[in-house]
Order: C-alpha cells, then structure tokens, then sequence
C-alpha cells in the first residue's frame, strides 16, 4: 500500500513561532549567520532557501516529526518571509533540502548548542536548583534508534542481541552524552557517538562547560580518575557515586560520619601516581525500605567541608541526578511523540539532526523556564508536553501581531 505524505495541522505553523520571536530569541538570527560564515557554509547570495533557513530546519524537524521534510520547510520558509516582509517563497523539493543540509552539516548546530544552550536558573527565583550556592547539573548517556541504512549501520553500529538470529538488533543505534542543568532540564551540552562508544569519552568533550560554582553529579560509570580530574580542573565541584573497584583508604574520619581519602591514577609508577592523587570526601549511605535499592550507596565529592555540606545532605541531594533520565523521556517521548528511530539516513545528517534536536529541547525548556521565572514557581510544576504542543499550535497567526507585541505575553502551561 502506498504511503500518505504526512501534513501540519491548519494550526502547526513553525511560522507561528518565528513571528513570535521565541525560537530566534532561543538561537538568534545573527548567532547563527556568525556560526554559519565561521564554517564556510553560509549562502553568499540570496536564494530560495538560504542556509540560514536551513538552521532553523534542522530544529523543526523535532519540533515536528510526524510531518514531511517539504511541510516542515514550508513552515519555517512562510515564517522567514514574513519576518522579512518578502514575498511568500516557492516551495523546495525533498532534494533541494537534503542538499543543504548537507552543505550545512553537523558541526555549526554543535556549535550553536555551546553558544545558546547556557543555564537558565537564577538563585532569587528557583533556589532549587541551587546547593550551598552552587548550580545543580548532571552528566548521563543514553542510546537511540537509527533509520537502517548501511552507512548508518557502519558509522554507529548495532547492539548485539541474543534474541536476533543475525545476531543484532534490528536497527543501529547512536550513543550520546548530554550534561543538564537539574531543575530547568536545559541541555547545556551534548555529544554523539558511535554505540560501542563508551559514555566517558563521549562525556569528556562536554567537561569543558563546566565552570567555578556548579556542582556536576554523575553515576558511577563515569568513574575515572582522568575525567574525574579534568572535572576537577574546571573549577566546579563534583559529586559522583563510586563503584566498588575503587580502593579508597580512610585518611581521615570527620564528624558526619563521612571520610577523607584519596584517588590515584592507574598503569603509572607509585611515585607518580603519589605525586598526582588527589584528596576526596567519601560518603557511604543506604536506602532502607526501598525496594530493589543497592545495599549501599557511596559518593564521592570534592566538597571537603562537612560544615559546608553535610553527608546527608549530599546524599539527598545525589538523587537530583535523576532528572536526567527525565530529561531523555522528554526528547525521546514527549518531543519526537515517541517516533522509534530520527529521520536521517547518513551519519553525518544523522549528528546534524541529534543536534537540531537538543537545540529544540531546549527551546521548549527556554519557554517553560519563562513561565516559571514570572511566576516564581518550580519548573516541575509546568508541562513539558504542553509547551511542545504551545510552540506547535496555539501561537496566532503569523502576522495578527509584531514581535514586538508577541514578546510582552508570558505563556503559562500547567
């Protein structure tokens, strides 16, 4: 049976949203001209469908993924123009597009994420995200699902699997790192990778986004004492849950019940490994009651103070770390409506779309965080869902109103 072009609604227009200046207010104009004139894959002369437009594509592909390539261009291309005050613009064929992305690739969008992705939280208005005056963040991988393509196929690889008679599953799959600011869920950085690709390297280029004043929380896979001390370098503290493997000798016993100990590097000589080991503060702790819970927990932090940070305290804390895997429900459920794999058949458009997909992300986070800041309440409260389905469809229409005017409405979705 012959497949149905899937169609936008009368009320999901991407232009909607661009004469409302959110989504160019999230990832300005001229940011991404600047990214793009960087790269050498902005459009010298004006055309049909500039590389600019192309940008803002790649984000409404997750924005709107039941819908064509063709429907989702001609939404952001009828946005642009109106912006613009330019004719309404011919419409482009599914080559047309495929050729642009290509042009653009992956690396100015990854660019964009490090430039527009920053935290959101302020401590006057949502001291939840915040720790003894530090920023709550958090570092996790996840893997997705790819179209089955043979280039796909050989640039990610499949997970092998028992129940397969070939002996894998039935479609490749990536491997990604994001870090996350805890309470707001914004995406603060993000890597992609093969799927044997092991979560501290991927995770290792997002270090650099750390900064003095946050407080980065990880599980215990990401235990390494060179990602530990490249963290470390950054000047943010840290609070990682240790795995079993780690020899730590108690140096010290302070007054809550923590330790002081230290880590070293392995497959160097002792003195060496002397020279460089870095001090800790251990902190062991249970879960009584909870059902399928480790029979104990063990942290490890730079924190040293327990007048500063008690044990019990960082031990509540750690659990913050979870809104991480809340976070990737959100892109993998809510954003793509649980859509299996993306839509791109090359890796490279492949790393473009995981790109363009955070940078959505966090355009919804970047929506719902207003509501929350204006009235003061934590983000958890508001719906991530429904501010999806507010960038899809409750803006007016393109034109009823100027920027200008768009920008004075907050919008609240409980």
């Amino acid at each position: 049976m012959a497949r149905t072009k899937a169609v936008l609604g009368a009320g999901a227009r991407l232009s909607d949203l661009l004469a409302a200046s959110l989504l160019a207010r999230v990832v300005p104009a001229d940011v991404v001209h600047a990214v793009l004139d960087e790269h050498g894959c902005n459009s010298q002369r004006i055309r049909s469908f500039p590389a600019v437009a192309g940008v803002y594509y790649c984000i409404a592909l997750s924005l709107y993924p039941e819908a064509a390539y063709e429907e989702v261009f001609a939404v952001v291309s009828q946005g642009l123009a109106w912006a613009s005050g330019a004719a309404q613009p011919a419409l482009v064929g599914k080559s047309s597009i495929s050729s642009l992305r290509s042009r653009i690739g992956p690396a100015p969008l990854s660019d964009l994420i490090k430039r527009c992705c920053v935290p959101l939280a302020c401590l006057r208005d949502h001291p939840q995200a915040f720790y003894a005056g530090r920023r709550l963040v958090a570092i996790d991988g996840s893997t997705f699902e790819l179209p089955d393509e043979a280039d796909n196929a050989k640039a990610f690889g499949y997970p092998s699997s028992s129940t397969v008679t070939a002996g894998h599953a039935g479609y490749p799959q990536a491997r990604c790192a994001v870090l996350i600011e805890c309470a707001t869920h914004a995406i603060l950085g993000a890597n992609i990778g093969a799927f044997s690709d092991g979560e501290r390297g991927l995770a290792a280029p997002l270090l650099s986004r750390l900064e003095p004043g946050m407080l980065c929380m990880a599980d215990r896979g990401f235990n390494s004492f060179e990602l530990w001390r490249q963290a470390k370098d950054t000047g943010a503290d840290l609070l990682w849950r240790c795995g079993s493997t780690w020899k730590l000798p108690v140096q010290r016993v302070l007054d809550d019940g923590s330790f002081l100990s230290v880590i070293r590097p392995t497959h160097v000589p002792r003195a060496q490994a002397d020279q460089q080991a870095l001090t800790v503060r251990v902190i062991d702790y249970e879960l009584p009651g909870v059902d399928d819970a480790p029979s104990r927990y063990r942290l490890l932090t730079t924190l040293l103070d327990p007048q500063l940070a008690p044990a019990m305290e960082l031990a509540a804390t750690y659990h913050q770390r979870w809104e991480i895997e809340s976070v990737f429900d959100e892109l993998k459920t809510h954003l793509r409506q649980s859509r299996r794999v993306l839509r791109s058949k090359t890796p490279e458009l492949v790393r473009q779309e995981f790109y363009g997909w955070v940078l959505a992300h966090y355009s919804v986070r970047w929506l719902l965080h207003q509501g929350a800041s204006s009235h003061r309440i934590p983000h958890a409260e508001l719906s991530f869902k429904g501010h999806v389905e507010l960038l899809r469809r409750t803006q007016p229409p393109s034109g009823a109103f100027p920027p200008s005017e768009a920008e004075k409405a907050t919008a609240l979705v409980p």
